[in-house]
């Protein structure tokens, strides 16, 4: 007979008791171990970067504190506490203002200087009837048109909302204005003695010497039809429009870019074609709600199909469209903004286009007169609201990077040129790289909408900066005929930590809330440092004057050739202290505007002269220079002809 300890089923409830009591003293364990373990912070809309350590969840790049200061001895920087990051209130100034500015790299801040300088300009007069047309905006183009070596600025305008008659047109004080620079850092309103008082709607405009006389003619897109310029060397210009053949076409035009395609000496256009706009009433009845903003079909820039694009050649001072023939049309294009850089070294100019709501374009010159698309091969086609461009070597790689900017909740973009790091095939010869998130440029960017930007050194340390102008398309809730305004960005290049954006820090132009459009840059006071103008809806003009640039040392290229006068295309590589920068002439755009034809502007820190300067001119001929001085304007001729400047006046 057998105990009842020896009996199987003993065995098991002991088991099962044991396994009971073990489950039930870690089931307690485990509830008092997430009772008693810490709690994150409640998440607050707003304070991302106070509640999580998740970097996605962070627009936020702070300034190194090492970077953060006014200029020492010896050309560094002294670190200074940080300065306010608050927003900016509605129509104001960002807490901080102008105090903030000792805390911008080099000690620089922007002033606002137009109604000082003479640039007494509005743009736009009266009421938006909230038609797609109106709402671009305008933009500036600035060019020595009287060869006297100073930068002088047209801008374009709309006369009003395009209910407007064409009595009313005329009438209108909104027309285009062209300010001749006094050399005093003021400017003189010359457009009626120049014959440019353009009225319309006009978009953007350049500068280029398309007869070869050694003069800037000038060439003016609109919501309508084309017009270009005569520079008659006598303060006035003659509208020859119809002789040239750029009268013919009629559509909505917007960006355009000078360039010797076909490298016979003379300068062809690219012009941009947007959509093909019409008023309809009833469409006009329909709405779309885009971000719980209630958007008019006839604003929306999908609600019509793409207009073609424009490669007008030059043959003997009449110019005809041979787009479609060299296969640069972009017919499924909305086009705003479009640049020429040769992008594979090979001699020959390609065109890259940015299109809105629309795959953005990249055409490689074949050398004949023909082009081939490599825009998803280049890894660049990316449909986006493509509005501004910039063209740079944004880390002195020797290899050309595309800026653009973008419509709200979509960022920016920094293509950059990774072709030597790739793999490329005939059929894929480039490749490029959206870097901007990685560089403290994209995401910051999400809740702007932005315009004319581009590529410039505005502290003078020999890394190109950026800035971007912003501005809404959606209208005021409390008054549709207005639209919203925001703030814009000045990005700073750390090197190779990236960019950071100070423009809250760097005085009211950046500071102050706008509807920005059309945006460009030069030095129009002559103190070695670079000024940027730019457009705004509706508004004044603004021109933000660059003080304190110019601690560090600086060198201005202008460059003049016999056939293609101003050297359109040229590169020019400047070399101090083992680093290499290089510009190219007339490769950026911005939107709707243009840079100073004929010239680049280094910063070159605290180098006293230049190891050497480079030329290579649109024809292929080479040039090169050394010892030059550096804070002086450099003026190359083809011919080999040099001669250097003085200091600023």
């Amino acid at each position: 007979m057998t105990s009842p300890a020896a009996r199987p089923g003993g065995h098991r409830r002991r088991a099962a008791r044991w396994l009971a009591a073990g489950l039930a003293v870690f089931a307690a364990v485990a509830a008092a171990v997430l009772l008693l373990r810490p709690r994150p912070d409640a998440y607050v809309p707003g304070r991302e970067a106070e509640t999580s350590e998740e970097i996605t969840r962070s627009l936020d790049r702070r300034l190194p504190s090492s970077a953060s200061g006014t200029p020492a001895p010896g050309g560094g920087l002294r670190p200074s506490g940080a300065a306010s990051a608050k927003p900016a209130p509605a129509g104001g100034v960002a807490p901080g203002g102008e105090a903030a500015a000792a805390n911008v790299p080099g000690g620089v801040t922007f002033t606002d200087q137009a109604e000082a300088a003479g640039l007494r300009f509005v743009h736009f007069d009266g009421k938006r009837s909230s038609q797609l047309p109106e709402d671009m905006g305008s933009g500036l183009a600035w060019g020595d048109y009287d060869g006297d070596g100073l930068p002088d600025l047209f801008v374009a305008n709309e006369s009003g909302p395009l209910s407007l008659t064409p009595a009313e047109v005329e009438r209108s004080p909104a027309h285009a204005r062209l300010f001749h620079n006094n050399g005093n850092g003021t400017f003189s309103d010359v457009t009626d003695e120049a014959g440019l008082g353009v009225p319309g709607w006009e978009m953007g405009a350049a500068w280029g010497d398309y007869d070869g006389d050694g003069k800037l003619d000038l060439f003016v897109t609109r919501f309508g039809t084309n017009l270009l310029f005569r520079n008659g060397g006598n303060g006035r210009f003659t509208d020859v429009s119809k002789e040239t053949g750029v009268l013919r076409h009629e559509g909505f035009w917007t960006g355009v870019s000078w360039a010797d395609y076909d490298k016979d000496g003379d300068l062809d256009l690219y012009v941009c074609g947007y959509v093909k706009y019409k008023w309809d009433a009833e469409s006009a009845k329909q709405t779309s709600l885009q971000f719980k903003s209630v958007v008019p079909f006839t604003l929306n820039p999908s609600s019509f199909p793409p207009e073609r694009n424009l490669l007008l050649r030059n043959d003997h001072g009449v110019f005809r469209d041979v787009a479609r023939e060299a296969g640069v049309d972009n017919l499924t294009g909305r086009s705003l903004s479009a640049s020429w850089v040769d992008f594979n070294g090979d001699g020959w100019p390609d065109v890259y286009v940015a299109n809105d709501v629309s795959d953005n374009a990249m055409f490689l010159s074949l050398g004949n007169g023909r082009f081939r698309d490599i825009s998803h091969s280049a890894w660049v086609a990316d449909y986006r609201g493509a509005m501004g461009l910039g063209i740079g070597d944004w880390d002195n790689s020797g290899r050309f990077d595309i800026f653009i900017t973008h419509w709200l909740a979509q960022e920016n973009a920094l293509y950059v040129d990774e072709t030597p790091r790739m793999k490329v095939t005939p059929e894929a010869p480039l490749r490029f790289v959206d870097q901007a998130d990685i560089l403290g440029l994209g995401q910051i960017a999400l809740s702007v909408i932005g315009w004319g930007t581009g590529f410039l050194d505005y502290d003078n340390d020999g890394r190109l900066d950026l800035y971007c102008i912003n501005g809404s398309t959606f209208q005021e809730d409390s008054d549709p005929t207005r639209l919203v305004p925001m703030r814009s960005f000045l990005f700073w290049n750390a090197g190779e930590q990236g960019y950071y954006e100070l423009g809250q820090k760097a005085g009211p132009p950046f500071a102050t809330l706008s509807v920005g459009r059309g945006s460009s840059f030069a030095d129009y006071d002559e103190d070695g440092d670079l000024d940027i103008a730019y457009v705004v809806h509706g508004g004044p003009l603004r021109l933000a004057r660059n003080e304190g640039g110019n601690r560090n040392g600086w060198t201005r290229v202008v460059l003049r050739a016999p056939l293609n006068t101003h050297a359109v295309g040229a590169l020019v590589r400047l070399t101090t202290s083992g680093r290499t920068q290089m510009r190219l002439l007339g490769g950026q755009s911005s939107y709707l505007s243009q840079e100073p034809p004929g010239e680049a502007f280094f910063g070159v820190g605290e180098a006293k002269r230049i190891d050497k300067l480079e030329v290579t001119w649109p024809d292929g001929r080479t040039q090169s220079f050394e010892g030059l001085p550096a804070r002086t304007t450099i003026r190359l001729r083809e011919d080999g002809q040099t001669a250097v400047g003085v200091a600023p006046r």
